[in-house]
Parts: structure tokens; sequence; C-alpha cells
């Protein structure tokens, strides 16, 4: 059975697999394997991955880079849940996940079963589960029917997610006379927390 600790160990053996998240079924891989996940979506190289991790303490370990203080504030409004935060981080995790970006997109997802497999494979690659131009898969049976070969987390059914994309909120600096500096890219399946509150 792909259960978590199972399927982390394959994760840690250089695979890709299935598993579910409060928005979208994700298609995943460790962060050094990322590569393989743009060959089985067939997805233009230059479109980034999603860092997804357990917790804010998990990810900010895994990048080894100072965070600045309105990152984790927004971080700790956003997390665990559906947004998604782009922030200017370089080095070896951003260049598997955004070869030649200097963002990276950061993800703690509040389902509870992805956050298991998320403390035990350490921090994943990620992306929807869908080749590059189909629709998003929405349950594990889709999310298999695309990618047969794939382990899936077990057990199922998995719980049902908002069937919608994260928002994407992005690090802006500062402009002068400027209240707010995080650009929501795409707005998602939740409402975008502001830096006051959620």
């Amino acid at each position: 059975m792909n259960g978590p600790a199972h399927l982390a160990r394959r994760l840690a053996e250089g695979e890709a697999a299935l598993f579910p998240t409060d928005t979208l079924p994700a298609l995943a891989a460790r962060p050094e394997s990322a590569a393989l996940l743009w060959r089985l979506k067939q997805r233009p190289a230059d479109k980034p991955l999603i860092l997804m991790g357990a917790d804010l303490p998990q990810l900010i370990e895994a990048l080894g880079v100072p965070w600045q203080q309105p990152w984790i504030e927004q971080a700790w409004r956003s997390w665990p849940g559906a947004v998604t935060l782009v922030l200017p981080i370089a080095g070896a995790l951003t260049t598997h996940l955004h070869p030649g970006g200097n963002s990276l997109g950061l993800r703690v997802p509040a389902c509870e079963r992805a956050r298991e497999l998320l403390r035990l494979s350490g921090p994943l690659a990620t992306t929807s589960a869908n080749r590059s131009g189909e629709p998003p898969a929405t349950t594990a049976a889709e999310a298999a029917r695309q990618f047969p070969t794939l382990s899936l987390l077990e057990p199922l059914p998995w719980p049902a997610g908002s069937g919608q994309a994260s928002t994407v909120l992005a690090w802006r600096e500062a402009e002068q006379g400027t209240t707010n500096p995080w650009d929501v890219l795409r707005p998602g399946a939740t409402v975008a927390p502001g830096p006051g509150g959620a």
C-alpha cells in the first residue's frame, strides 16, 4: 500500500507521485528530480513549479535563505491554505523548480494527508496533475487516468479539494506610497489575505 511512508521512500528514489491537496491533486517529485515533472506533463520548461511543504518552518529550513518579516507574516496568515506565495529567492531549489528564474512559488496545503506525506518526504516540487493543455484532474481517478504509471497516495478515496487552483501572491518591493507590496498574479480558491489580517 502506498501510504505516506512508502510513498516518501519512492519519491526519495527519484519517482514522481500523485497526492491530494486542498485545491487540486498534485503531481510531485523531489526537487532534484523536478525535471521529470516537465517531461510527464509535456510542459514548457519556462513554466515554473511550486515548492510545497508541510509547514512554514520546514520551508524556511529547506530554502536556507533569510526571510523578510513581511514574508513570514503573510505566510502565517495564508498557510495552511490555498495561497501560493512567490518570493524573490535564489539558490539550488529555485534552479531546480524555476530554471533561469529568480523567484520561487511556495505553499503549505490545508490537507492533512498531504502534510503527513510532506513531513516524511520533505518539501516537494509540485504542479497540477494534468498534461499540458488538458484540464487539471480533480479526483484520484482522473489523476490516475492521465498518469497511469505513477503511484497514488493511499488510502483512497482522497478528501475532496476545492477543484480550483490556489491564489498566487507575488512579493514586490514596496514603492513609495504603496500600502500592499503583494501583487495578485492569479485569483484562486481563496480570498487573498491582506497585509493586515486574514
